[in-house]
This record gives structure tokens, C-alpha cells and sequence, in this order.
């Protein structure tokens, strides 16, 4: 997980941890394995999706990083 105004700060959770990211504080989820796929749950308080896109440098090129899961198949396989 990556949160802060420009995604400063970095931590790491495993089975059983829990993050709390309170409202309308910049994060990113994301699945610092190369070779295991996240396993996750997100949880939020409200039904609308939120998502705002930070104006700041680009931390890993998105190129090749896919959101993988039941819905979204990965193009890879």
C-alpha cells in the first residue's frame, strides 16, 4: 500500500493484516510480488466509486501491469 500526497509513505501487509486509509487520504493498492497473484478485500463507506488521478511522477511504468481477478482476466495467460 502507497498513501500521501505524492504516495511518500509504503507499507506491507499479509495474511490477516488490515489497513485502514482514512477518507479522502491519495492511496494506491498495489501487489508488490512479481510472481504471486493479491489476494485482497477493499472496503469502503460509500457506494460511489471514488477515484482520483494524482498529477505526480509516475512511481513504476504502467506498462504490463494489469488488474487481475475473476472479472478481469489476465492478458498474459
Amino acid at each position: 500500500m502507497r498513501w500521501g500526497e505524492t504516495l511518500e509513505f509504503v507499507c506491507e501487509a499479509g495474511p490477516g493484516d488490515f489497513i485502514f486509509i482514512p477518507p479522502y487520504v491519495p492511496h494506491q493498492e498495489i501487489n508488490a510480488s512479481t510472481d504471486e497473484p493479491l489476494h485482497c478485500v477493499l472496503v469502503r463507506s460509500n457506494q460511489e466509486p471514488v477515484v482520483v488521478n494524482l498529477d505526480i511522477p509516475v512511481v513504476e511504468d504502467p506498462e504490463g501491469l494489469y488488474w487481475v481477478d475473476p472479472i478481469h482476466a489476465n492478458p498474459e495467460a
